[in-house]
């Protein structure tokens, strides 16, 4: 447990409205231990890289769009990595989520470097995703030979290639060193494996001169129905050596390489098949070769990702772009000092990195909207502020007020564009929900911390309000996307058993009922503070409406003391039965309580005990 000297001492967050930026004031008092200049170096980034963390411990900045990290072939990646050393390294991507469920999300545009005795001859080289699935040197403690710390990561492979990677906010800079005994070192660009394999509708052209990739598929979306479109545009350069024109180049399809061929209109590429450009280039005149890939992305075109990467990084300066990213990551880590006096080091590196784990998503697309033109932010990954709207947010309104305003900005932006306030989403693509609009919660949090400064955040109330009054009283085509089965809710009060609406499945009905209420006391309390009273009372008693479904009956088996609990109820009036335990851990039926369209019990990722107290 944390113990109060472990606790952090937010040593007054305050926030600036001319430059309109968190700044922290020193305390000075006798036992307060010496201030934490360099935060980052106390992040440990593989905690919870392996047995299904699914954890990303790659490079990126707070709430980057770009995430570059390694992808390896564990069944188990969706943050890209494994730290398990059984599993092989099969490309180094640009986009990433991280600690999420659902399909692979992301992991597009690999890259990969291999030595000219990896092939047997360029048209050969193995170039498919796991194919070229190399192994990582293993230390002597039998961990992987790799290091990762706010804004870097690196890897050694076991085939002599060293992997070194930084991100700016919407391109990634590598760096691959290969050894001095490789004649030609080579580069391959993946544009069509994402986590799940899922591309359609490639196209891909490269420059032979220049080396210049640019190309983009459609991908299906990891925990919805939708699918997104996302561009790359790659450039290299050599570190210390003018790298010139590539020496060999061309299309590759699957494990055969096109030589001469510039784009995949020249080869046949089927909605499956794997493609991409390979490049064979001069080594360095003298000691290793180290080759610079700069990899821009984006949502819009691949004309806008090189625009991206050109202004983002202009000078291919690894160093650079990765102590700028670090000196980001300090001055936001560092808003919060801990007084570590009797404190173990592992309770402080675990405090900073679950810190820095917080600035992870939601991600900052801005300009990269491909849905709808607009000046305003725009966040994506909300992965899902079902998980996030009681913590997340909370944090970020004492620590970084100003990111917060921008992430309502843009939810206020998606629902002014979309109908409702965003739930679950990935990659621009929604996503499925759990049971309502926690965004709900996320505007009213705001509004209660910082209604007086909102003008000076430019969060305009007027649209905060009615973004919040679109969920609750307006029910969309589909409430398992967005908003909330509101026809029933205000109907009954509740949501019902047996009533199934066009919107989605009938499903998680107790669950919903509770999520609702919840949102309308948010709402209520937003409308206190603009002094709308009879909006105020209004939405006050609708979040009394949990209640409705409390049956004070229902006993737990083999504990009768224990009585009532939250319960299914149908239209009529009558309650159903759930099994007080089912989807906790004493479920004698190990239900899960996953979203599951067949799910009839009412309940969503918790237990009737769980959700009752």
């Amino acid at each position: 447990m944390l113990t109060l000297k472990a606790c952090a001492r937010i040593l007054g967050i305050l926030l600036e409205l001319g430059g309109l930026r968190a700044q922290t004031t020193a305390v000075n008092t006798s036992n307060s231990s010496r201030v934490i200049e360099d935060p980052a170096s106390l992040v440990l980034p593989f905690i919870g890289t392996t047995n299904g963390g699914h954890v990303f411990p790659g490079a990126t900045l707070p709430h980057g769009m770009i995430k570059v990290g390694m992808d390896t072939d564990s069944p188990e990646n969706q943050g890209g990595y494994d730290a398990d050393t059984r599993f092989d390294v099969i490309g180094f991507s640009q986009l990433h989520d991280s600690g999420t469920g659902g399909g692979i999300p992301l992991s597009n545009f690999k890259l990969f470097g291999l030595k000219d005795t990896d092939c047997f001859s360029f048209e050969q080289c193995p170039t498919s995703l796991f194919l070229r699935a190399t192994q990582r040197k293993i230390l002597p403690d039998s961990t992987p030979d790799d290091f990762a710390s706010p804004g870097y990561f690196s890897t050694n492979l076991s085939n002599d290639i060293r992997v070194e990677l930084t991100a700016a906010r919407r391109a990634a800079l590598h760096r691959y060193t290969f050894p001095s005994s490789v004649t030609s070192p080579r580069m391959i660009v993946d544009i069509t494996n994402d986590g799940q394999q899922s591309s359609r509708d490639q196209e891909m052209s490269l420059d032979p001169k220049t080396a210049r990739v640019q190309g983009g598929a459609t991908f299906t979306a990891s925990f919805g129905p939708g699918s997104y479109r996302a561009f790359t545009c790659v450039d290299f350069k050599g570190e210390g050596f003018d790298l010139g024109t590539p020496v060999q180049f061309g299309v590759w399809l699957s494990d055969t390489t096109i030589t001469g061929a510039t784009n995949l209109k020249q080869v046949y590429a089927g909605p499956r098949d794997e493609a991409g450009a390979i490049f064979g280039f001069r080594k360095a005149p003298r000691g290793p070769t180290r080759i610079l890939a700069r990899v821009g992305v984006s949502f819009i075109s691949s004309e806008q990702a090189c625009s991206n990467a050109e202004e983002d990084i202009p000078d291919f300066d690894f160093d650079r772009v990765h102590q700028a990213n670090r000196a980001e990551w300090n001055e936001l880590l560092g808003r919060i000092q801990v007084d570590t006096t009797g404190v173990s080091e592992d309770i402080v590196k675990l405090f900073y990195s679950s810190l820095y784990r917080s600035h992870i998503s939601p991600a900052d697309y801005s300009g990269e909207n491909p849905k709808w033109n607009s000046t305003e932010p725009y966040y994506d990954s909300y992965y899902c502020n079902w998980d996030t709207y009681r913590t997340l947010y909370s944090l970020l309104a004492l620590q970084d007020p100003v990111n917060f305003a921008r992430i309502v900005r843009a939810m206020i932006d998606i629902q002014k564009h979309e109908g409702w306030l965003p739930e679950c989403r990935g990659a621009t693509a929604q996503h499925w929900i759990q049971g309502g609009s926690n965004a709900d919660p996320i505007l009213g949090e705001f509004w209660v911390k910082y209604h007086e400064r909102a003008a000076a955040l430019n969060v305009s109330g007027n649209d905060l309000y009615n973004a919040l009054l679109a969920d609750a009283e307006n029910e969309p085509p589909n409430w398992n996307l967005q908003g909330r089965q509101a026809n029933a809710w205000k109907t009954f009060n509740y949501v019902p058993h047996d009533i199934l609406d066009p919107g989605g499945a009938n499903s998680k009905q107790v669950s919903r009922t509770l999520e609702h209420a919840f949102g309308d006391f948010a709402i209520s309390q937003v409308a206190k503070i603009r002094g709308n009273t009879e909006d105020a009372a209004k939405y006050v008693q609708r979040a009394g409406n949990y209640f409705n479904v409390w049956n004070p009956n229902i006993t737990v088996p083999d504990a009768p003391s224990v009585r009532g609990m939250m319960q299914p109820r149908s239209s009529n009036g009558t309650f159903d039965f759930t099994d007080p335990r089912h989807c906790s851990i004493h479920d004698p039926e190990g239900a899960t309580c996953f979203l599951d369209a067949a799910n009839m019990d009412g309940f969503y990722e918790g237990s009737p005990i769980i959700v009752s107290f």
